[in-house]
């Protein structure tokens, strides 16, 4: 019951100043609202990446010339790198037995046009019939492109499914016809909505045959991946040394030398990411909390000014038997409400923030229940810290020099 009380006397001593409640609450908003969007934003991008990623499935593995670069002394090494090439694929398909399923990737952006409808820097993928039984693709309408289409070099083209929305809304985009970079290919295929990652379109795309992919685009010297998928997740480490040895020996590479090529997996491209975003986002939180310490100092400013103010009070209540705690309690529940205040009106401008930033980059960055959590915490935390020493010195005064008090 001493609680309620104390609180409702808190909750009056701030109502009867409330422009400098207001005030004092600025600092405590834009530091919490800064933390919730820059969890949020982060959360939100490791979530859209790890979509993507899952669509390679745990037992798939990625042969590329550069692999993951950690360094620009690694990037400067990689980019002497000789390009892989078709042959290396088919060697791998050939002498690796826990390799169950094989292709290749190669990717160009291209203007596509339908009509007098066009697209700029439509991501074109080159790609062997396999790698739909490799990466996660699910075909919505129609079918992908069969082996047979492949090696007779067909145009064909499966096309995502934003393409459908944009160039054929309302119209069956199947056995029509697209350009790209005015090289007409027929539909055959659209694929699910798989959603965005910041500007980058998941479903912005057109996945042709890699044979006719050569044959239209091959002008452009542009490198491929090797996608691979193991027996199962136990045989993956195998099949990745059995991968790698059958491409060192085709590319002629010294025992003594490094691999000229890499070989990534999704939880390796995922465990670089969090290495990443967790730099920056304890680099982010650290600049966004100075404001919040700046909230606290002010906190503190106007806590003390308002012990200063209501001593003459504070000696009335000592005097009529409030003792050290209860005082201590009233002005550390003010500067918890001004505190807790601010970090709820910043939750709810991050919340809000989210939803416009979610339309603005197609990407989800609803705060979640961690980084609404740590809000909370923050704040609270804040003014636990910025309001104890009012708080004390309050509790302290002696009643008969506080009712002397002018």
């Amino acid at each position: 019951m001493i609680f309620w009380e104390v609180f409702k006397m808190s909750a009056m001593a701030l109502n009867a100043n409330r422009l400098r409640g207001f005030l004092t609450l600025l600092g405590v908003i834009i530091g919490v609202t800064s933390v919730i969007t820059i969890i949020s934003a982060l959360e939100g991008l490791s979530q859209s990446i790890r979509s993507e990623l899952e669509a390679l499935g745990p037992s798939t593995f990625i042969v590329t010339k550069f692999g993951i670069i950690r360094s620009e002394e690694e990037f400067l090494k990689a980019i002497k790198r000789r390009p892989l090439k078709y042959e290396h694929m088919e060697a791998i398909e050939e002498g690796c037995d826990l390799c169950q399923k094989v292709a290749v990737a190669s990717h160009y952006r291209v203007e596509t046009k339908h009509g007098t409808e066009k697209l700029r820097r439509v991501l074109v993928e080159g790609a062997s019939a396999g790698i739909i039984d490799i990466v996660d693709t699910e075909v919505d309408q129609g079918r992908y492109f069969a082996a047979e289409e492949e090696h007779s070099r067909s145009r064909v083209a499966f096309i995502g499914y934003n393409i459908r929305e944009e160039l054929y809304p309302g119209v069956d985009p199947i056995g029509k016809w697209i350009k790209l970079n005015n090289i007409k290919y027929r539909i055959i295929g659209v694929a699910k909505e798989k959603g965005s990652t910041f500007d980058d379109n998941s479903d912005r795309f057109v996945s042709i045959p890699y044979t006719t992919f050569v044959k239209d685009f091959a002008y452009r010297n542009m490198g491929l991946s090797i996608y691979v998928k193991a027996a199962s997740v136990e045989v993956l480490p195998e099949a990745m040394d059995q991968a790698r040895a059958i491409l060192r020996a085709y590319r002629h590479v010294p025992y003594d030398k490094d691999d000229d090529f890499g070989i990534v997996t999704a939880d390796a491209i995922m465990a670089v990411i969090n290495d990443i975003t967790k730099v920056i986002r304890f680099g982010l939180i650290g600049i966004s909390s100075i404001a919040l310490v700046v909230g606290g100092i002010i906190i503190m400013n106007i806590m003390m000014v308002s012990v200063t103010e209501r001593t003459r009070e504070i000696g009335i209540r000592k005097s009529v038997g409030a003792r050290q705690r209860d005082i201590l309690l009233q002005f550390l529940y003010e500067s918890l409400m001004l505190s807790l205040g601010g970090g709820i009106i910043g939750i709810a401008i991050g919340v809000f923030l989210g939803d416009i930033l979610i339309g603005l980059i197609e990407m989800d960055m609803s705060p979640s229940a961690f980084a609404i959590t740590i809000g909370l915490i923050i704040s609270t935390g804040t003014g636990l810290f910025f309001g104890i020493y009012p708080a004390m010195k309050a509790a302290r005064l002696q009643p008969v020099k506080a009712l002397g008090y002018e």
